[in-house]
């Protein structure tokens, strides 16, 4: 169990890396023009740059807390955060008419979810 959820949070972490990194720093001009990115169109720089700020914040918060044994239930926390800003993503993609998008973020919701059951349940960290 505790092997699964690491390569789980390992994996939603390079998600969120990655999905942080291009938010930002690509312009959100040319983030609208690649599929799945259309939604940055109708938002704010400020706001798709702090979308991007939390993805890293999240790539971080799936990993080193654990990793270096401080406040590892801030996996826990990070992972149920995650599954929020999912359900605001698949609304998003939702709202555009992007089923392959709403279906790959309920993925990660579905992830998020594993890592957020497990760590503060049966997989959690011990002192």
């Amino acid at each position: 169990m505790n092997l699964a959820l690491w390569i789980g949070a390992a994996l939603l972490a390079v998600v969120a890396f990655v999905g942080g990194m291009s938010k930002t720093f690509v312009p959100k001009e040319k983030l609208a023009t690649v599929p799945g990115g259309e939604w940055t169109a109708g938002a704010g720089a400020g706001f798709v740059k702090t979308l991007g700020g939390l993805e890293l914040l999240a790539a971080i918060g799936l990993i080193l807390p654990a990793a270096l044994h401080i406040a590892p239930v801030m996996v826990a926390v990070t992972a149920t955060c995650w599954v929020a800003l999912m359900v605001g993503a698949m609304i998003t993609h939702g709202r555009l008419g992007q089923a392959k998008f709403v279906a790959l973020n309920l993925a990660y919701l579905a992830l998020a979810a594993f890592i957020a059951w497990g760590r503060f349940g049966p997989g959690h960290f011990t002192g």
